[in-house]
């Protein structure tokens, strides 16, 4: 039985966590922590990851915030705990922070935790294999909360696809100012906010006589949440590493 410690456990996308916790089989909800603390629950509430050392729990996911890190990494060196990080807009000097982390304890890190995702991301890579000489373009649709542009998953599908090209590309996120053609080593990266959107990523490869559009709706921030909970139950009693969406995938593929 995995037991589960949930950050931001009051907040809009912690709640939906907790609850998915409570739902799936196999796990169970150890506590959680929040500023907002003070609010009257039916499980442990703390109000940081340092009141939270008399907790027995293997895994925290986390979809708070970069600024919960500091907090994370002390909690997850004290306890050996796994990390489920699910936050998007880490800096570069957050994410070699995150590496080394993982060298002492089981880690996934991914900004998308829907397994829809994750199977995107391997076709976009086998298209951009596939198709070259295609233009790539990625567009990404979120709520009007959302405060970074492009979405980390936007940017997770285009780095995947830089990987596997045989030559540099360059990332091109405006072109209203620009008054020239589209040269070939650009990948088109496009985002809209408006309403309650979830999440919505298309990426076209757009060639001389066709063009194909791969593309994912997510129609709630369950598929999130319960995509994060599968990932704690993955990790739960694994050795310290850097795990990735497509090991879990592998993992319970029937």
């Amino acid at each position: 039985m995995s037991k589960i410690l949930v950050s931001g456990c009051l907040g809009a996308m912690g709640s939906t966590v907790v609850q998915a916790v409570r739902k799936e089989n196999g796990c169970t909800l150890a506590g959680g922590f929040d500023l907002a603390s003070s609010k009257q629950s039916d499980f442990p509430i703390f109000a940081s990851p340092a009141d939270c050392a008399g907790v027995d729990f293997d895994v925290v996911i986390d979809f708070s915030s970069p600024r919960t890190l500091p907090a994370l990494e002390e909690i997850a060196r004290r306890k050996g705990c796994g990390l489920v990080l699910a936050t998007t807009g880490y800096t570069e000097e957050q994410l070699s922070r995150i590496d080394a982390l993982s060298r002492e304890v089981p880690m996934l890190l991914s900004a998308n935790m829907s397994l829809g995702i994750a199977l995107l991301r391997q076709l976009c890579m086998k298209a951009a294999q596939t198709l070259r000489g295609f233009d790539i373009e990625i567009i990404e649709k979120h709520h009007n909360r959302k405060v970074d542009a492009p979405s980390g998953t936007a940017l997770l599908l285009a780095n995947s696809i830089r990987d596997v090209l045989p030559s540099e590309v360059r990332y091109t996120y405006d072109r209203h100012s620009r008054r020239q053609k589209r040269e070939p080593d650009e990948i088109g990266i496009h985002s809209m906010r408006g309403g309650s959107i979830p999440g919505e990523h298309e990426v076209i490869f757009a060639g001389p006589q066709e063009v194909i559009s791969l593309s994912h709706t997510a129609y709630s921030r369950e598929l999130f949440a319960t995509g994060a909970v599968s990932a704690a139950k993955f990790l739960a009693g694994k050795p310290a590493g850097m795990y990735t969406m497509e090991q879990l995938i592998e993992a319970i593929a029937p």
